[in-house]
């Protein structure tokens, strides 16, 4: 006689149409114990939890431009306040930023890096904050990666003495600060062992990128890099590609209208507000949004100077539009903004975009025609004429148009170059240690 199959492998193979009401109840039971099971899991490396102090007198650059660069690579950044009692703070440069939580409510929180921005008196204000000294020791003591940038390395880590015995680097102007008891070097970004340093503004992006491979690899910092359009060899001089050339002398204080919105790219805002104003020119922050504070593209918070309707009660030498997708479409849509930027070319006056908004923005309003440009690599295509997508920074008589986040710096000093000149460009990009 043959050997009758196991119930299971008939379960599993082939049955007929309509099996008995006993095998239904097994196929049934069957299929709930496999349900249940547990399922295997993709494996996911471990969320790296980072935090960011900033303070009254915080260099904006080098806390943004950190903090952006880490959520691109996936850690979770508490951006903290030092400020008893203020989520806002006053950064340098009359740069408004908004803190996710005040310090204090994370004293006892546990990070994998601590990253502290310069600027002053923002470093001082570290220094000085027992909160902030006691959670960087403990943390140190740890093992854990600790790190400074500008003035912060002489200021508050050598003052709490966690530069002892390392090499480590800061910005030229407090290297006479830098402790006795450690070997100062002038690297770009210094790394010895658990704490890393780096020298000012120009050197954050480079700074950031070597924290994301401290943190998560070379290769997460590869991936976090390429997309930012970043310099090819750092510490380089600066350039434009510039066609039709006109002069822009506009006079020493001259007004700039710099528009921001939720999904604004924060990097490219920030270092052009910044850069545009250590060059004495008069940026008016303008929010596109129901309120001053937007939330931009890595979710940093940004505190604009007034609203879009305020802002169009003045006249402007120049319009410069950040990228970030959310905040180009922004752009885009905003009849007011866009209707102020086609008078301010058909009146032959300054304006200018970088990233996504030549492409998102100015393109589809005819702002870029009979104009060379360049835009975000990504957008080449949507760009009618790509002829000069490769600069890094194209001038065509009173437009300029640039890459993305790692262009940001270059394109803010073509700026400085054009209204001011080469000599004033070259002196902030020395004093920011980009060159």
């Amino acid at each position: 006689m043959a050997t009758r199959p196991p119930v299971f492998s008939t379960l599993t193979t082939s049955f007929s149409p309509s099996p008995p009401p006993l095998l239904r109840r097994l196929q049934t039971l069957t299929r709930a114990l496999a349900s249940s099971a547990p399922q295997p899991m993709a494996s996911s490396p471990p969320l790296k939890k980072v935090l960011v102090p900033i303070a009254n007198g915080t260099e904006p650059m080098e806390a943004v431009i950190t903090i952006d660069v880490l959520r691109r690579a996936g850690a979770d950044v508490a951006v903290a306040s030092v400020e008893p009692g203020a989520a806002q703070v006053a950064a340098s440069w009359g740069v408004k930023l908004a803190a996710d939580a005040l310090l204090a409510d994370l004293a006892e929180a546990d990070f994998d890096l601590i990253s502290l921005p310069g600027g002053m008196p923002g470093a001082s204000t570290f220094r000085d904050c027992k909160i902030l000294e006691n959670m960087v020791k403990k943390h140190a003591e740890k093992g854990k990666l600790y790190t400074a940038i500008c003035a912060a390395p002489a200021v508050a880590l050598g003052a709490w003495g966690l530069l002892n015995g390392l090499k480590a680097t800061c910005h030229p102007s407090v290297m006479d600060k830098l402790p006795s008891e450690m070997q100062a070097v002038q690297s770009r970004v210094q790394i010895d062992g658990n704490c890393v340093t780096s020298r000012g503004p120009g050197t954050t992006m480079e700074y950031s990128v070597v924290l994301v491979e401290q943190l998560y690899g070379k290769e997460k910092a590869d991936e976090v890099a390429g997309p930012m359009v970043m310099r090819p060899q750092h510490g380089a001089e600066f350039s434009m590609k510039e066609l039709n050339s006109t002069s822009w002398n506009v006079g020493e204080n001259p007004q700039i209208l710099v528009p921001i919105a939720n999904g604004t790219e924060e990097m490219e805002a920030i270092m052009i507000i910044d850069i545009l104003r250590r060059a004495k020119a008069n940026v008016v922050v303008a929010s596109l949004e129901s309120t001053l504070e937007i939330v931009a593209s890595r979710n940093v918070k940004m505190v604009a100077d007034v609203q879009l309707d305020d802002a169009l009660k003045q006249q402007y030498d120049l319009i410069l539009l950040p990228g970030g997708l959310g905040g180009a479409q922004a752009y885009a849509k905003s009849d007011k903004l866009i209707g102020l930027i086609k008078k301010q070319a058909e009146a032959n006056k300054l304006y200018g975009a970088i990233c996504a908004s030549p492409a998102i923005a100015l393109e589809p309003h005819g702002l870029l025609k009979g104009k060379k440009a360049t835009s975000y690599p990504a957008m080449w295509s949507k760009l009618v004429d790509q002829s000069e997508c490769k600069n890094r920074v194209v001038v065509d008589g009173n437009l300029i148009t640039s890459q993305g986040p790692g262009t940001s710096m270059e394109f803010s000093l073509a700026i400085v170059e054009k209204l001011f000149g080469r000599e004033r460009a070259f002196e902030l990009a020395k004093a920011m240690v980009f060159v």
